[in-house]
């Protein structure tokens, strides 16, 4: 399965709970709160101000 950054990060979680540390070494330490369940990766990046193209690049490193 390839992570898109369209993903919501509790789908994320729930399908690859080793996302968390790459999530958490993004500075995306808001992982387990509410709005993760209903918020995308894209989403999630642009308000933290992270690179979304190479977060998913990271996050679909970790799968292999």
């Amino acid at each position: 399965m390839k992570i898109t950054k369209d993903m919501l990060i509790g789908e994320l979680l729930r399908i690859n709970p080793n996302a968390a540390p790459i999530l958490m070494g993004f500075g995306m330490g808001c992982i387990g709160c509410p709005s993760a369940q209903m918020e995308s990766l894209e989403e999630a990046a642009a308000v933290h101000g992270i690179n979304v193209d190479e977060l998913i690049k990271k996050l679909n490193e970790g799968l292999e």
